[in-house]
Protein backbone atom coordinates (compact mmCIF):
# COMPACT_ATOMS: atom_id res chain seq x y z
CA UNK A 1 0.00 0.00 0.00
CA UNK A 2 1.49 3.32 -1.11
CA UNK A 3 2.48 6.00 1.97
CA UNK A 4 0.49 8.45 -0.36
CA UNK A 5 -3.56 8.66 0.34
CA UNK A 6 -6.27 10.61 -0.34
CA UNK A 7 -5.78 11.75 3.13
CA UNK A 8 -1.69 12.89 3.22
CA UNK A 9 -0.17 16.10 2.88
CA UNK A 10 1.89 16.88 -0.59
CA UNK A 11 4.58 18.59 -0.81
CA UNK A 12 5.68 21.13 -3.41
CA UNK A 13 9.09 21.92 -2.78
CA UNK A 14 10.78 25.23 -3.79
CA UNK A 15 13.95 25.29 -6.17
CA UNK A 16 16.65 27.40 -6.46
CA UNK A 17 18.61 28.37 -9.88
CA UNK A 18 22.41 27.32 -9.08
CA UNK A 19 23.02 29.09 -12.16
CA UNK A 20 20.83 30.90 -14.94
CA UNK A 21 22.65 31.34 -18.22
CA UNK A 22 20.62 32.73 -21.67
CA UNK A 23 22.06 31.28 -24.76
CA UNK A 24 19.97 32.19 -27.10
CA UNK A 25 15.91 32.54 -28.53
CA UNK A 26 13.95 30.77 -30.68
CA UNK A 27 12.26 32.20 -33.86
CA UNK A 28 9.19 32.08 -31.58
CA UNK A 29 10.30 34.35 -28.78
CA UNK A 30 11.17 31.67 -26.05
CA UNK A 31 14.80 31.89 -24.13
CA UNK A 32 16.90 28.77 -24.62
CA UNK A 33 18.07 28.69 -21.14
CA UNK A 34 20.73 26.90 -19.00
CA UNK A 35 20.39 26.33 -15.67
CA UNK A 36 20.98 23.95 -12.63
CA UNK A 37 18.13 23.40 -10.42
CA UNK A 38 18.12 22.62 -7.13
CA UNK A 39 15.24 21.39 -4.79
CA UNK A 40 14.92 22.57 -0.91
CA UNK A 41 13.35 21.56 2.11
CA UNK A 42 10.59 24.89 2.25
CA UNK A 43 7.41 23.96 0.25
CA UNK A 44 3.95 24.55 -0.21
CA UNK A 45 1.66 21.79 1.16
CA UNK A 46 -1.09 20.42 -0.54
CA UNK A 47 -4.36 18.42 0.55
CA UNK A 48 -6.99 16.56 -2.19
CA UNK A 49 -10.71 15.33 -1.42
CA UNK A 50 -11.77 13.09 -3.98
CA UNK A 51 -15.14 14.86 -5.63
CA UNK A 52 -17.78 13.68 -7.86
CA UNK A 53 -18.85 14.75 -11.48
CA UNK A 54 -15.77 15.57 -12.03
CA UNK A 55 -15.44 19.32 -10.68
CA UNK A 56 -12.33 20.72 -9.70
CA UNK A 57 -12.79 23.39 -6.79
CA UNK A 58 -9.88 25.17 -5.41
CA UNK A 59 -10.49 25.71 -1.32
CA UNK A 60 -7.96 27.87 -1.16
CA UNK A 61 -8.20 30.80 -3.96
CA UNK A 62 -5.01 32.88 -3.73
CA UNK A 63 -6.86 36.97 -3.83
CA UNK A 64 -7.03 38.32 -7.22
CA UNK A 65 -5.80 35.18 -9.62
CA UNK A 66 -9.75 33.98 -10.64
CA UNK A 67 -9.56 29.92 -10.03
CA UNK A 68 -9.91 29.05 -14.26
CA UNK A 69 -6.72 30.87 -14.56
CA UNK A 70 -4.81 29.44 -11.57
CA UNK A 71 -1.75 26.99 -12.13
CA UNK A 72 -3.29 24.04 -9.60
CA UNK A 73 -6.81 23.86 -10.71
CA UNK A 74 -5.58 24.18 -14.60
CA UNK A 75 -3.16 21.16 -13.71
CA UNK A 76 -5.80 19.20 -12.86
CA UNK A 77 -7.90 19.84 -16.00
CA UNK A 78 -5.78 18.97 -18.28
CA UNK A 79 -5.02 15.41 -16.42
CA UNK A 80 -8.39 14.81 -16.65
CA UNK A 81 -8.34 15.66 -20.56
CA UNK A 82 -5.28 13.96 -20.96
CA UNK A 83 -6.57 10.71 -19.70
CA UNK A 84 -10.03 11.16 -20.14
CA UNK A 85 -10.98 11.03 -16.25
CA UNK A 86 -14.16 11.77 -14.73
CA UNK A 87 -13.23 11.84 -11.13
CA UNK A 88 -13.10 15.34 -9.77
CA UNK A 89 -11.23 16.46 -6.70
CA UNK A 90 -11.23 20.00 -3.90
CA UNK A 91 -7.46 21.41 -3.59
CA UNK A 92 -6.27 22.92 -0.47
CA UNK A 93 -3.40 24.83 -0.83
CA UNK A 94 -1.24 25.97 2.24
CA UNK A 95 0.99 28.23 0.62
CA UNK A 96 4.50 29.32 2.06
CA UNK A 97 6.74 30.29 -0.63
CA UNK A 98 6.24 33.88 -2.22
CA UNK A 99 5.19 34.84 -5.56
CA UNK A 100 6.91 36.56 -7.62
CA UNK A 101 10.29 35.09 -5.47
CA UNK A 102 12.18 33.10 -8.47
CA UNK A 103 11.02 29.80 -6.24
CA UNK A 104 8.80 28.13 -8.43
CA UNK A 105 6.34 27.97 -5.99
CA UNK A 106 3.03 28.11 -8.40
CA UNK A 107 4.99 25.60 -10.96
CA UNK A 108 5.74 23.20 -7.72
CA UNK A 109 1.76 23.60 -6.70
CA UNK A 110 1.04 22.53 -10.40
CA UNK A 111 3.49 19.92 -11.01
CA UNK A 112 2.22 18.49 -7.07
CA UNK A 113 -1.28 18.44 -8.43
CA UNK A 114 0.01 15.99 -11.21
CA UNK A 115 1.97 13.94 -9.37
CA UNK A 116 -0.79 13.60 -6.89
CA UNK A 117 -3.99 12.92 -8.48
CA UNK A 118 -2.09 11.00 -11.07
CA UNK A 119 -1.33 9.06 -8.22
CA UNK A 120 -5.15 9.07 -6.28
CA UNK A 121 -6.86 9.16 -9.39
CA UNK A 122 -4.87 5.83 -10.71
CA UNK A 123 -4.78 7.34 -14.11
CA UNK A 124 -1.50 5.38 -14.94
CA UNK A 125 0.54 8.37 -17.09
CA UNK A 126 3.86 7.85 -17.16
CA UNK A 127 6.37 10.38 -15.76
CA UNK A 128 8.14 11.80 -19.16
CA UNK A 129 3.65 12.17 -19.95
CA UNK A 130 3.37 14.44 -16.47
CA UNK A 131 6.55 16.60 -17.86
CA UNK A 132 4.27 17.24 -21.22
CA UNK A 133 1.47 18.15 -19.75
CA UNK A 134 3.42 20.12 -17.51
CA UNK A 135 5.31 22.24 -20.29
CA UNK A 136 1.71 23.37 -21.60
CA UNK A 137 1.70 24.78 -18.15
CA UNK A 138 4.86 26.64 -18.03
CA UNK A 139 8.49 26.21 -18.04
CA UNK A 140 9.67 25.26 -14.84
CA UNK A 141 6.96 22.79 -14.32
CA UNK A 142 8.34 19.96 -15.68
CA UNK A 143 11.51 19.88 -13.39
CA UNK A 144 9.39 19.18 -10.39
CA UNK A 145 7.85 16.87 -12.33
CA UNK A 146 11.04 15.11 -13.28
CA UNK A 147 11.90 15.48 -9.11
CA UNK A 148 15.66 15.18 -9.68
CA UNK A 149 18.03 17.75 -9.20
CA UNK A 150 19.23 18.63 -13.48
CA UNK A 151 21.07 20.41 -15.30
CA UNK A 152 17.69 21.55 -17.79
CA UNK A 153 18.22 23.43 -21.16
CA UNK A 154 16.03 24.41 -24.41
CA UNK A 155 12.86 26.21 -22.63
CA UNK A 156 13.04 23.94 -19.62
CA UNK A 157 12.69 20.63 -20.90
CA UNK A 158 15.56 18.62 -21.55
CA UNK A 159 17.30 17.25 -18.19
CA UNK A 160 20.88 16.11 -17.34
CA UNK A 161 20.60 14.61 -14.02
CA UNK A 162 23.83 15.45 -11.53
CA UNK A 163 24.88 15.11 -8.08
CA UNK A 164 25.16 17.95 -6.02
CA UNK A 165 26.65 18.10 -2.59
CA UNK A 166 24.78 18.73 0.50
CA UNK A 167 24.11 22.72 1.27
CA UNK A 168 22.46 24.55 3.52
CA UNK A 169 21.09 27.70 1.90
CA UNK A 170 20.14 31.40 3.72
CA UNK A 171 17.60 32.60 1.71
CA UNK A 172 17.00 36.80 1.79
CA UNK A 173 13.50 37.82 0.37
CA UNK A 174 13.13 41.60 -0.37
CA UNK A 175 9.76 42.34 -0.35
CA UNK A 176 8.81 42.96 -4.02
CA UNK A 177 6.94 40.80 -6.41
CA UNK A 178 9.55 40.34 -9.79
CA UNK A 179 7.13 39.68 -12.74
CA UNK A 180 8.83 36.85 -14.56
CA UNK A 181 7.86 38.65 -18.00
CA UNK A 182 9.20 41.68 -17.13
CA UNK A 183 12.83 40.57 -17.18
CA UNK A 184 12.98 38.26 -19.87
CA UNK A 185 11.17 40.86 -22.33
CA UNK A 186 13.98 43.48 -21.15
CA UNK A 187 15.97 44.76 -24.15
CA UNK A 188 19.17 44.97 -22.20
CA UNK A 189 19.16 41.62 -21.28
CA UNK A 190 22.07 39.28 -21.98
CA UNK A 191 21.20 36.79 -24.36
CA UNK A 192 24.00 35.41 -25.99
CA UNK A 193 26.32 33.68 -23.08
CA UNK A 194 27.78 30.87 -24.28
CA UNK A 195 26.53 27.30 -24.18
CA UNK A 196 28.31 24.42 -21.63
CA UNK A 197 28.56 21.50 -21.82
CA UNK A 198 26.37 19.58 -19.03
CA UNK A 199 28.93 17.18 -18.09
CA UNK A 200 31.62 19.64 -18.42
CA UNK A 201 29.34 21.91 -15.75
CA UNK A 202 31.00 22.00 -12.17
CA UNK A 203 29.26 22.89 -8.75
CA UNK A 204 29.83 26.45 -8.22
CA UNK A 205 30.30 27.21 -11.64
CA UNK A 206 27.79 30.53 -13.61
CA UNK A 207 26.46 33.15 -12.66
CA UNK A 208 22.38 34.09 -13.24
CA UNK A 209 22.36 36.20 -16.89
CA UNK A 210 18.57 37.98 -15.22
CA UNK A 211 20.11 39.66 -12.21
CA UNK A 212 21.56 42.37 -13.63
CA UNK A 213 18.15 43.53 -14.82
CA UNK A 214 16.57 42.84 -12.09
CA UNK A 215 18.49 44.84 -9.47
CA UNK A 216 18.13 47.59 -11.64
CA UNK A 217 14.24 47.55 -12.09
CA UNK A 218 14.32 46.41 -8.54
CA UNK A 219 16.41 48.32 -5.97
CA UNK A 220 15.47 46.26 -3.17
CA UNK A 221 16.40 42.86 -5.04
CA UNK A 222 19.60 44.93 -5.83
CA UNK A 223 20.46 46.00 -1.82
CA UNK A 224 19.77 42.61 -0.62
CA UNK A 225 22.21 40.91 -3.24
CA UNK A 226 24.36 43.45 -2.51
CA UNK A 227 24.58 42.78 1.54
CA UNK A 228 24.65 38.73 0.69
CA UNK A 229 27.63 39.33 -1.56
CA UNK A 230 29.73 41.29 0.65
CA UNK A 231 29.49 38.35 3.21
CA UNK A 232 29.15 35.52 0.85
CA UNK A 233 30.70 35.87 -2.67
CA UNK A 234 29.17 33.07 -4.32
CA UNK A 235 25.56 34.46 -3.83
CA UNK A 236 22.95 35.05 -6.68
CA UNK A 237 19.75 35.64 -7.24
CA UNK A 238 17.60 32.56 -8.22
CA UNK A 239 15.16 32.75 -11.62
CA UNK A 240 13.76 35.91 -12.90
CA UNK A 241 14.00 37.09 -8.77
CA UNK A 242 13.11 38.53 -6.46
CA UNK A 243 15.03 35.66 -3.70
CA UNK A 244 18.71 35.95 -3.33
CA UNK A 245 21.07 33.27 -1.77
CA UNK A 246 24.25 31.54 -1.04
CA UNK A 247 25.03 27.96 -0.03
CA UNK A 248 27.07 26.63 2.39
CA UNK A 249 28.78 23.48 2.95
CA UNK A 250 27.98 23.81 7.04
CA UNK A 251 24.59 25.32 8.32
CA UNK A 252 25.74 26.77 11.00
CA UNK A 253 27.61 29.49 8.54
CA UNK A 254 24.24 30.20 7.19
CA UNK A 255 23.02 30.60 11.08
CA UNK A 256 25.41 32.71 11.54
CA UNK A 257 24.82 35.24 8.85
CA UNK A 258 21.46 35.18 9.39
CA UNK A 259 21.93 36.53 12.82
CA UNK A 260 23.66 39.40 11.54
CA UNK A 261 20.80 40.00 8.61
CA UNK A 262 19.61 43.86 9.01
CA UNK A 263 16.64 45.14 10.50
CA UNK A 264 14.04 45.39 7.21
CA UNK A 265 15.56 42.27 5.61
CA UNK A 266 13.71 38.84 5.73
CA UNK A 267 15.38 35.55 5.15
CA UNK A 268 15.54 31.66 6.25
CA UNK A 269 17.60 28.91 5.75
CA UNK A 270 16.67 25.39 3.89
CA UNK A 271 18.60 22.59 3.46
CA UNK A 272 19.28 21.15 -0.20
CA UNK A 273 17.40 18.01 -1.25
CA UNK A 274 19.26 14.79 -2.70
CA UNK A 275 15.78 14.61 -4.78
CA UNK A 276 12.07 15.61 -4.82
CA UNK A 277 10.16 14.28 -2.24
CA UNK A 278 7.61 12.69 -4.89
CA UNK A 279 10.71 11.56 -7.15
CA UNK A 280 9.95 7.63 -6.61
CA UNK A 281 5.69 8.00 -6.25
CA UNK A 282 3.68 6.38 -9.64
Amino acid sequence: MSEWTWASAWPAPAKLNLFLHVVGRRADGYHLLQTVFRFIDRADTLRFAPRDAGEIVLATPIPGVPADSDLTVRAARLLQEATGCRQGATIHLNKRLPMGGGLGGGSSDAATVLLGLNHLWQTGLSRPALEKIGLALGADVPVFVHGRNTFAEGVGEAFTDVDLPPESYLVLHPAVHVPTAAIFSAPELKRDTAAIRPTDWQHGQGHNDLEAVASAKFPAVAEHLAWLKGRAPQAMMTGSGACVFAGFPRRSEAEALLACLPAGMRGWIADGLTEHPLAKIR
